[in-house]
């Protein structure tokens, strides 16, 4: 790169590359420079001292940029605060006011024949990067939240609304520009227990996953609050994906294939799901140390991972026949991400998150480390990105088990031992887990039944299955324990036989505060016989006793 666009980078405040890599820009508290990756020239420089982002529209057309908002002294409106340029000339297409830092940036359609914004719980779209005129509005009494479909025309839309006093919240997907109320939209799934959630398109825009989260868990089973996840496809269909295992939801991807997603999830140690669109589990990955998941971007290759707070343990999984590849440790990383070529990952340290031992590693999915870069001790790195490439420049290969040679020694880290008190040092060491792992289903010990995950329907079976058998052995207990009583003590009150619990105290709370419900439902029946007059939430109360019914034998099933 020639000397003059080299910066010290000691006042760099963000950098950013373009959709294809073809262009890099960076704001350094004077300037937003774009440069030309290729040949190093500088293509336009503008004067804004305090942007803190920049984004590049998909074809490289517009760059946005964002600054702090600041009101006026006297407490009037401060300036516009968010620019969109035309980068072939450096003109300044627009301004407008955008507060908040989250979600600043405009969003377009992949071919930017649409942009849209959120603006005052509406979201504005914009056509052909006109920013004068607003080609449309998507108008719901509170759009929080949306996102646009990735792809080839027609865009489609989703958005989130939140509830509110007592209404659920709900994601609606529409397709542009139909938006001319519930009738129009393609899809719309509604739900209780969200805060916030995380819309996520496939490739293919046929669907989206949500993940519902709410900031606080009433149970208090958790300290994460509460998550769950729905699946909506835009042809109307929609469900609540089914995880085996209580717990938070650490993250969920999509195969770039569009078929799979993979959910991690459940209390420490984690399970790893696949799952197909009919949200039925494909593959059992087990329990594990992890919180993340990466496919590559050809969807061949998957890696778990456990960062943040775990010790950086991976494993590399070939998708295609499930076996793993590798398990490297990346420790105290912060960052992951895969080469665009899918052979190749940088897993990084990096300030804020961390402030010391910054640095980054790049490996082969192999499990060898190529590369390692150590920041000196007395500086910081905040950002590391591999350069950009359009899907289709570098083709799939087929997946290698073996090593690739590397220069740099094995990068395994010394387990570290734990500590044994004197009295214990001299004897032989015993396993003190607190918790057995659970294996991938293709390496449990095989038990003669199938090593493939039940089905919702067969599931739905066994469980109903189960009951019945339940039920007919307590049925013949009650008959033994009714043909030895005494005619004496037919007259007396039976002894209370004990509940059958289904094992998991939370599905008992529920049950027990239904039959609650219920009987407090059959008093009011009751009065009402004898010829009292009723409130009227009284009689809702009576209204609902069929779903109740409904819902304590799901309960009572394990549905």
């Amino acid at each position: 790169m020639q000397q003059e666009n080299w910066d010290s980078g000691k006042n760099c405040k963000a950098v950013a590359f373009s959709k294809d890599g073809s262009l890099f820009g960076w704001c350094n508290g004077e300037k937003v420079n774009v440069v030309n990756v290729t040949s190093a020239e500088l293509l336009c420089s503008f004067d804004l001292p305090k942007a803190v982002c920049l984004q590049f529209s998909p074809k490289n057309n517009v760059l946005a940029t964002w600054q702090a908002y600041t009101t006026a002294k006297d407490g009037t409106a401060g300036v516009p605060n968010l620019q969109l340029h035309d980068v072939k000339t450096g003109k300044c297409l627009k301004s407008f006011i955008q507060k908040k830092m989250q979600n600043w940036c405009p969003c377009w359609a992949d071919d930017e024949s649409i942009c849209a914004r959120n603006v005052n719980n509406e979201v504005h779209f914009f056509e052909n990067n006109n920013f004068n005129t607003i080609a449309n509005k998507l108008h719901l009494q509170k759009v929080n939240d949306f996102t646009l479909s990735p792809g080839a025309q027609p865009t489609k839309v989703a958005v989130y609304v939140p509830g509110s006093k007592g209404a659920p919240s709900f994601v609606r997907l529409y397709q542009y520009p139909n938006f001319g109320g519930p009738q129009s939209a393609l899809a719309n799934k509604s739900f209780f227990k969200a805060d916030k959630v995380t819309m996520l398109w496939n490739k293919k825009a046929t669907a989206v996953l949500v993940i519902a989260s709410t900031e606080v868990d009433k149970t208090g089973a958790s300290y994460y609050g509460e998550q769950t996840l729905h699946y909506i496809a835009t042809n109307g269909e929609s469900a609540v994906v089914q995880l085996p295992k209580n717990g938070p939801i650490y993250d969920v991807v999509w195969n770039p294939n569009s078929v799979e997603f993979c959910a991690v999830y459940g209390f420490m140690p984690a399970k790893a799901t696949v799952f197909n669109l009919k949200c039925d589990p494909v593959f059992d990955f087990g329990t594990g140390p992890r919180n993340a998941a990466y496919y590559s971007p050809h969807g061949h290759i998957l890696v778990l991972a456990g960062f943040g707070n775990l010790r950086g343990q991976m494993e590399v999984w070939d998708v295609k026949n499930y076996k793993l590849i590798s398990k490297p440790v990346a420790s105290d990383s912060t960052y992951f991400a895969w080469c665009p070529d899918g052979e190749h990952i940088v897993t990084a340290t990096c300030a804020p998150r961390l402030r010391v031992s910054n640095g980054y590693k790049i490996w082969h999915y192999t499990g060898s480390l190529l590369h390692n870069y150590e920041v000196p001790s007395n500086e910081e790195m905040w950002q590391v990105s591999w350069q950009p490439f359009l899907d289709g420049v570098f083709p799939a290969k087929a997946v290698k088990y073996q090593a690739v040679p590397s220069e740099l020694p094995s990068a395994e880290p010394k387990p570290a031992q734990a500590y044994r008190p004197p009295a214990l040092r001299n004897k032989p060491v015993t396993s003190s887990k607190l918790h057995e792992d659970e294996p991938p289903q293709n390496m449990k010990p095989q038990s003669g039944s199938s090593d493939k995950p039940l089905s919702k329907t067969a599931l739905k079976n066994q469980r109903k299955h189960e009951a019945k058998k339940a039920a007919k052995q307590e049925a013949k207990a009650d008959a033994n324990h009714d043909s030895t009583q005494s005619s004496a003590s037919q007259n007396a009150p039976r002894s209370v036989v004990p509940a059958v619990t289904s094992g998991d105290p939370e599905v008992d709370k529920k049950i027990k505060n239904l039959k609650k419900k219920l009987k407090a439902i059959e008093q009011l029946k009751e009065q009402a016989a004898a010829g009292k007059q009723l409130e009227k939430n009284q009689l809702e109360k009576i209204q609902k006793e069929t779903a109740l019914l409904q819902e304590l034998e799901d309960l009572e099933l394990g549905l």
